[in-house]
């Protein structure tokens, strides 16, 4: 079945990697340009981008270095998610004016295969959740908490990037298990944000000049679950308060995306990281969401409990959101340097 389209359904703008970043990525490391659309094969949709998800694994893809998926080429779209609408369609079971979720990446449209694109109801939540608390980022802390953090009644768990998608949700799962949730952000509003609007116990500033001390004095009891998705500074302050069998999901090290793989100098802590492994029965696990997809009904768990509580107010998130592919690599940069408030999202369409 196929729609009316438009002449600027027939091209897309799109983001590319102009050049692999040498440390943080600069404007000239991306290129915005303007390129012709085939016509869809059968099966296949066209689609225009309305929301494009940026996340922090993208830092990871601009670099060519072995990891778990492979490199964004150069000149090649940018990598990412979008929520898209279909425009034409030659798939009967996504019809024009289906909204899918969709790994197009920076672009403003794309010709995809109908067949593996998940349909959004935008009864259900506003179609923008879809990259964010009931997306990759939602399951990312659900399943890392479900599988490997496993918090139990009376607990401290501390996370940081707080105010962000995952590390706000890991927080409100922390307080529904009955934990106690300690979160980490940068500045007096976010924390604020994270103490009031997200129903934390306590928020503690990582700019601050005693921040390990006030996390020690947020944490009476120590740390049983430390969900880690930054690394750095705030590790080293965690790693003294950890409690014996703590519990550490890893799903993220954005402080050190970008050194290129080079570890940062300094004294080597790794033997005094390893004695509390062995002494206190640590256990660390990194993770990819994916990993948990094969976990029979887990998926399901998570929209159930986290799209139920969504639509009750029981669980509270933000977004951040810029208007325009072109300003997507701007607001890329901040989100690596803490800019964001929220979900980072841009709106491309709507």
């Amino acid at each position: 079945m196929s729609g009316t389209t438009t002449s600027d359904d027939r091209t897309t703008r799109r983001i590319v990697l102009a050049a692999r970043p040498q440390g943080k990525p600069k404007a000239s490391d991306f290129r915005l340009e303007t390129a012709p659309l085939p016509p869809p094969g059968p099966g296949q949709v066209v689609l225009r981008a309305l929301y494009l998800s940026l996340d922090p694994y993208m830092r990871g893809r601009m670099d060519d270095r072995k990891s778990y998926a492979p490199p964004v080429p150069l000149d090649g779209v940018m990598e990412g998610e979008c929520v898209a609408e279909v425009v034409e369609s030659n798939d009967p079971s996504r019809p024009v004016g289906t909204i899918v979720l969709a790994r197009m990446g920076w672009q403003t449209h794309a010709v995809m295969d109908g067949k593996g694109l998940r349909r959004i109801d935008p009864a259900e939540a506003p179609v923008s959740t879809a990259l964010g608390v009931l997306g990759m980022p939602g399951f990312t802390a659900y399943s890392g908490m479900r599988v490997i953090g496993q918090p139990k009644p009376g607990e401290t768990v501390v996370v940081a990037a707080a105010s962000g998608p995952v590390g706000s949700l890991v927080g409100q799962l922390a307080r529904l298990a009955g934990a106690r949730a300690v979160g980490i952000a940068g500045g007096p509003e976010k924390c604020a944000h994270v103490r009031g609007e997200l129903g934390f116990d306590a928020a503690i500033d990582h700019r601050a000049a005693d921040f390990p001390a006030q996390l020690a004095a947020a944490c009476p009891k120590g740390i049983d679950v430390y969900f880690e998705n930054v690394a750095g500074p705030v590790l080293e302050a965690v790693i003294p308060l950890l409690n014996r069998y703590a519990r550490i999901p890893v799903c993220g090290l954005i402080a050190q995306y970008s050194g290129g793989g080079t570890p940062p100098a300094g004294p080597d802590r790794l033997p005094g990281l390893m004695r509390d492994v062995l002494t206190k029965s640590l256990t660390i696990r990194g993770f990819i969401n994916y990993d948990f997809f094969g976990i029979p009904g887990i998926q399901e768990d998570f929209r159930r409990e986290v799209g139920g509580g969504v639509r009750s107010g029981a669980i509270r998130y933000r977004e951040d959101i810029v208007d325009g592919l072109e300003n997507a690599p701007a607001a890329f940069m901040g989100m690596l340097e803490g800019r964001n408030f929220g979900k980072m999202l841009v709106r491309i369409g709507t």
